[in-house]
């Protein structure tokens, strides 16, 4: 069972930064892909952005410019650089490991943008 923590979260005004982190119990390399998602009160969950194992890296056209996903396979671990923050990017972002078709989830961290 692959264990995924996330980190970083946190209170911030329009126009800062954050930076998430995923730290995983298993190799990253293993993953055939990863991912961060947001979820606000009332509203459906969102893809943020995404790396596969082989380096591709896509993000939703709300983050396109604004995020940053990468990943350290020595620390086992996958960031988000967050600049620009908006009140809109309030949420709860969560990562996701996918593994031969098995998904593994974190429990998340509170990102809170004031405005």
């Amino acid at each position: 069972q692959v264990q995924l923590v996330e980190s970083g979260g946190g209170l911030v005004q329009a126009g800062g930064s954050l930076r998430l982190s995923c730290a995983a119990s298993e190799s990253i390399s293993s993953m055939n892909v990863m991912y961060w998602y947001r979820q606000a009160p009332g509203k459906q969950r969102e893809m943020v952005a995404f790396i596969t194992e082989g380096g591709m890296i896509n993000y939703a056209q709300t983050v396109k410019g604004r995020f940053t996903i990468s990943r350290d396979v020595a620390k086992n671990t996958i960031y988000l650089q967050m600049n620009n923050l908006k009140p809109e990017d309030t949420a709860v972002y969560r990562c996701e490991a996918m593994r031969s078709g098995v998904d593994y989830w974190g429990q998340g961290t509170q990102v809170t943008v004031s405005s």
